[in-house]
C-alpha cells in the first residue's frame, strides 16, 4: 500500500476518469467488480450495496454506479476521525500511516464528480453498519477497511448477516504481505464459516455464502474470451477457486466524468474488449514488416 499526498481544497479538481481517483482499485478488479455487478443487474432482483471502508471513494463510485432505482447504497468508514476512534495503539498505527490525507469532504467531492447524489455515509465505525443497515437485504458487499484480524472478522461477520442468501462479498487485501489478518479472518470465515470462494486476484477475494457454481461458470467463459488461460481453477478446503491469473490483463472500465446537475441517475460500466497483441502489431506496423512477422511466427 502507498501513501499519497492530496492536493488542497484550494487545488482540488474534479477527477477526469475513475483512473484519476486515488486509491488502490486496479484494473483487472475493476472489470471483475463491474462484470460482477453487471450480472446481478441481468440477473437478480433488487438489492442493497455497502462498503465497509471507503477511502477516497475509488470503488465506490464503481459500485455507486449500479445502484438500481429502489436499492441503498451505503458506506461506512472514519474518515478523518479514524486515530481518535481507534481502539488500540496498533489500530491508531495503522490509520496513521495508511489513512493520514483521508478525509469526509474529499470523497464526497470525489463522488460527486461521477454521481447526481451522495451515498448515505455512516460517519463511525464499520461494525456500526448492523446499526443502519437492515439484516439480509444487501446482494453485495465490499470490505476494504481495517486490516487487522479482529476488525476483519467483525466486518466479515457484519457482511453475512447484512447479506442476502445468495449476496456477494469481496474482501481487499486478502494476500498482501502487510496484511496477514486480513487473510486469516477469510479463511477462517471459509474453514468454519460457510463462506465459498468465487475467485481471487492478487488483492481481492470474491465469495459469498449461497451457491458458487453459477458465477463461477460464467467468469470462466467470460474471461476466456480475453484468453483461454486467463482463468485457473484449483481447489481449496474442498472449494473450487478461480484463480484470475496476471496473464492478459482485462481492460480498464473507464466512468466517463460526470457532474452532479447533469449526471443520469445511474451510470453503467462496460469493459472494453481485449485486443491482442497481434491485432495491434497488424494495425500499426508497415505491411512488409508484418509480413516478415508472420512468416517467422509459422516457421517457428
Amino acid at each position: 500500500m502507498y501513501s499519497f499526498t492530496m492536493e488542497t481544497s484550494d487545488t482540488w479538481h474534479p477527477p477526469e476518469s475513475l483512473d484519476a481517483v486515488k486509491g488502490w482499485l486496479y484494473p483487472k478488479d475493476q472489470a471483475i467488480l463491474t462484470w460482477l455487478l453487471d450480472r446481478q443487474d441481468r440477473l437478480e432482483p433488487p438489492g442493497d450495496l455497502a462498503e465497509l471502508g471507503c477511502y477516497l471513494g475509488k470503488s465506490a463510485i464503481l459500485i455507486g454506479a449500479h445502484r438500481r432505482s429502489g436499492e441503498t447504497f451505503t458506506v461506512c468508514d472514519l474518515f478523518d476521525s479514524a486515530s481518535e476512534h481507534a481502539a488500540d495503539e496498533r489500530n491508531k498505527s495503522e490509520n496513521k500511516w495508511s489513512y493520514s490525507n483521508l478525509t469526509r469532504s474529499e470523497f464526497e467531492r470525489n463522488y460527486l464528480s461521477f454521481h447526481p447524489e451522495l451515498p448515505t455515509i455512516i460517519h463511525s465505525t464499520t461494525d456500526q453498519i448492523t446499526n443502519h443497515v437492515p439484516a439480509g437485504s444487501c446482494r453485495f458487499v465490499h470490505i476494504d477497511a481495517s486490516h487487522l484480524w479482529q476488525h476483519v472478522r467483525v466486518d466479515i461477520e457484519s457482511a453475512r448477516s447484512r447479506l442476502r442468501p445468495d449476496g456477494l462479498v469481496v474482501l481487499d487485501d486478502f494476500r498482501s504481505e502487510h496484511t496477514p489478518g486480513v487473510a486469516a479472518a477469510a479463511w477462517t470465515a471459509v474453514a468454519n464459516g460457510g463462506l465459498k470462494p468465487i475467485c481471487v486476484t492478487s488483492n481481492k477475494f470474491y465469495a459469498t455464502w449461497g451457491n458458487p457454481r453459477p458465477v463461477q461458470e460464467e467468469l470462466v467463459a467470460w474471461l476466456k474470451g480475453f484468453h483461454r488461460r486467463l482463468p485457473e481453477q484449483q481447489t481449496v478446503l474442498g472449494h473450487t477457486i478461480v484463480r484470475v491469473s496476471r496473464w492478459g490483463e482485462p481492460p480498464l472500465p473507464v466512468l466517463p466524468p460526470l457532474h452532479p446537475a447533469a449526471a443520469p441517475a445511474r451510470r453503467r460500466v462496460v469493459p472494453a474488449r481485449w485486443t491482442s497483441p497481434r491485432s495491434i502489431a497488424r494495425d500499426l506496423l508497415p505491411p512488409v514488416i508484418t509480413r516478415a512477422l508472420v512468416r517467422a511466427m509459422r516457421g517457428r
